[in-house]
């Protein structure tokens, strides 16, 4: 008993003003009230800090483009010239004969018909040169061109070598209606120019008459060396 009188005795009493309950709900009010102050605060200083970008619209002048009309110059074409005045020349040259050559060509591979007979010479005098070159009635091949055809022999040269062409004899048909002096004008070698002369030297022809007489006529023949197949 003596004890419990020596202790002290203690009583706890809370005060009203320390419980933070009481103000709870004054202190989240407060804390909203500061934030929003807050994040209206940055966002206005976000708007005031950021530049403005100022776009300008030059205005640009109107060029006005005139189009220009291409002119075409046109060329002036001077006058023809006046056409020269005939002059009278007295005539004092004496005109010649002209004596034109005719060929007759000669075909192994194929018949060819002659040439007619030519229109008639005013000349009756024989030629300097002691043969005419065209005539009333031309020189004729005797028995035609198969005749003459079967006595020509391919030169074996010319065969090997496979030579073809035209070998151009020249010569004189006589009075009498034989061949003389045969020249190779043009050949083509291989033995087809040889060939030409010796088969040409035993052609006959029908002399060429001159106001009803024969003549001596200038005769031109190509003969044709062609390898048949």
């Amino acid at each position: 008993m003596n004890d419990n009188r020596l202790k002290p005795n203690y009583e706890i009493k809370r005060k009203p003003e320390a419980n933070l309950r009481n103000y709870y709900t004054i202190l989240l009010q407060t804390g909203l009230i500061l934030a929003l102050l807050i994040l209206t605060a940055l966002a206005r200083m976000d708007l005031t800090s950021s530049e403005t970008e100022v776009i300008m619209v030059m205005e640009q002048e109107e060029v006005e483009m005139e189009e220009i009309i291409q002119t075409q110059q046109q060329e002036t074409v001077p006058p023809p010239p006046r056409p020269p005045v005939p002059v009278a020349v007295p005539n004092t040259e004496i005109i010649e004969d002209v004596y034109i050559n005719i060929d007759a060509e000669l075909d192994f591979g194929g018949m060819l018909d002659l040439p007619p007979p030519p229109p008639q010479q005013e000349e009756d005098e024989e030629p300097e040169d002691g043969f005419f070159i065209l005539v009333e009635q031309m020189p004729e091949l005797i028995g035609g061109l198969e005749s003459l055809q079967r006595q020509v022999r391919y030169p074996e040269r010319a065969l090997r070598a496979n030579i073809q062409g035209r070998v151009f004899v020249q010569f004189i048909v006589n009075e009498r209606g034989e061949v003389e002096n045969p020249v190779v004008v043009r050949g083509i070698g291989g033995g087809c120019d040889e060939e030409a002369i010796r088969v040409v030297s035993q052609a006959r022809f029908v002399p060429g008459m001159q106001r009803g007489r024969p003549v001596r006529v200038q005769y031109n023949l190509p003969v044709v060396f062609m390898i048949r197949s």
